[in-house]
């Protein structure tokens, strides 16, 4: 996967945010991170990132995220990010791509169970959501379009 859409939005000699250090091997590599970052930029946001193939797909997700079964949210996919930016707590800065403050909201490790392009069913073990989530990629209105649904699936009992 490419972070080149990563790189060209920002200027790491104003932001602090991570710097892309190309693919890094993990130790564990059966665990993969999850994290959502509750961003606070033009509009409050919170930032849905899951590892795969070496980098953070990541979804904008316009409301709080879904704890409960039944809640959908609307979730854009927006750029991938770096390895290391599940980390990333801070101040972007005023004039620079999504400037305002990033704080952790929640984190953990994910398992996919399914996944194909238009469809990702996932377990999360998080410190706030904990269970079955699906991620279903909407019809598109137009090419561009990188609108999702992110629900929390039922039990299984």
């Amino acid at each position: 996967m490419s972070l080149k859409d990563y790189q060209a939005k920002r200027n790491f000699s104003k932001t602090p945010e991570p710097k892309p250090e190309g693919l890094r091997a993990k130790k564990k590599p059966e665990v993969l991170i999850y994290t959502i970052q509750r961003h606070q930029a033009s509009h409050l946001h919170f930032d849905l990132r899951l590892e795969e193939e070496g980098v953070l797909k990541s979804w904008a997700i316009p409301k709080s995220p879904p704890t409960e079964e039944g809640v959908k949210r609307l979730a854009v996919q927006t750029e991938d990010h770096p390895l290391g930016y599940e980390d990333f707590e801070g101040v972007i800065p005023e004039g620079e791509y999504g400037a305002g403050t990033v704080k952790l909201w929640d984190r953990g490790e994910y398992s996919p169970l399914e996944t194909d392009p238009s469809k990702r069913v996932f377990e999360i073990r998080g410190e706030k959501l904990k269970g079955r989530f699906c991620l279903i990629k909407l019809k598109p209105k137009d090419k561009d379009d990188k609108n999702w649904l992110f629900f929390k699936l039922k039990s299984k009992k």
